[in-house]
């Protein structure tokens, strides 16, 4: 019995050496915001968006230029579908997600705690990537030509807590359209394009990088209609908010555009974290995404927006300290910036 009994002490001991060795690896399920490997396994998180858009795809091809190139840091990436920017300003202060793709217009009125944030959540950019050029799509030769047309219609404006009231809310006001002039449908982006498609829905905001996968899939379909800004609102849009932006959709961009569309860049989408994530793994982020920039477009057209001149530009969000010392030490961060905050 003692025999036993020391055997069974000594396979108890060993087994908790074991677990604490386990523990000791970095077995943690992400939101660590640490940014240490301690010689084991960092798992880091990116929240995305629905499938549909341009976040899913770009958020994915980050990820996986982040594993390739990462190694010697000891991380493991995994980009998250979510609801989009919402969720993941929520999740990046619960610390479910250490990074996330998010719409530039969303992120400027939760860092200030506007526009009906309940608190100014501490946000931080990382980079500023491709234009987020979205419009009201709908089937060519129907009821609706222009905004003003979509009073009394049935209209997707989304996934439901997205997010995107925030643009859309300016936007139509400023051609003289309210929420409370159409019936308001929440749906993906693809599933908006299903409603397009039976008739269920009169037309749907879509949009993302362009090109946008919903769009083009829609162009299959059917011959499309892109509804047009009115030169003189858009250009006061421009004027009067810090997140739209002039973007133009060239000719044949989608199946059966043989002109221009003078559209909007309703947001950027950028590259977020939390004030608290850590400095050193911030930079070390950065720096991977940024060398290895041709590989995230050679998975999405987007990844073209990761180049000097745009990744620092200024959308209302302060840029993370690591991001700013990588730029810094690659020599295009403005110091006079007013995103240097």
């Amino acid at each position: 019995m003692n025999l036993q009994n020391g055997r069974y002490a000594r396979g108890t001991l060993l087994l908790a050496a074991a677990a604490l060795l386990l523990a000791a690896n970095g077995c943690d399920g992400g939101g660590s915001d640490t940014g240490e490997t301690g010689g084991g396994r960092v798992f880091l998180s990116i929240g995305t968006a629905p499938q549909g858009g341009a976040f899913y795809p770009v958020g994915g091809a980050i990820a996986e230029a982040m594993n390739r190139h990462g190694g010697d840091w000891g991380w493991q990436v995994t980009a998250e579908a979510t609801k989009g920017t919402q969720e993941n300003i929520r999740r990046l202060m619960s610390r479910e997600l250490d990074m996330a793709l998010a719409n530039a217009a969303i992120s400027y009125f939760a860092v200030r705690g506007e526009a009906g944030w309940d608190q100014a959540y501490p946000l931080r950019s990382i980079m500023t990537l491709a234009p987020n050029v979205a419009l009201f799509v709908t089937a060519a030769g129907g009821a609706v030509d222009s905004l003003a047309d979509l009073k009394g219609r049935r209209v997707v404006v989304g996934p439901d807590g997205a997010g995107f009231h925030f643009f859309i809310t300016p936007l139509l006001d400023a051609h003289g359209v309210t929420y409370e002039d159409f019936t308001p449908l929440y749906n993906t982006q693809f599933g908006a394009v299903d409603m397009l498609s039976n008739g269920s829905a009169a037309a749907a905001f879509l949009g993302g990088a362009v090109p946008t996968a919903s769009i083009t899939q829609a162009a299959t379909s059917m011959d499309l209609h892109l509804v047009p800004f009115d030169p003189q609102r858009r250009a006061e849009l421009i004027e009067n908010y810090p997140f739209f932006r002039a973007a133009t959709i060239p000719a044949g961009t989608y199946r059966g555009m043989d002109a221009d569309y003078e559209g909007l860049d309703v947001g950027s989408m950028h590259l977020i974290t939390s004030e608290s994530a850590d400095e050193d793994l911030i930079y070390r982020a950065t720096r991977t995404i940024y060398e290895n920039r041709e590989e995230v477009t050679a998975s999405h057209r987007a990844g073209r927006a990761i180049n000097p001149k745009n990744v620092i530009r200024d959308t209302g969000t302060p840029f993370h300290p690591g991001a700013i010392r990588f730029y810094r030490e690659i020599g295009i961060w403005p110091e006079e910036s007013a995103a240097a905050h």
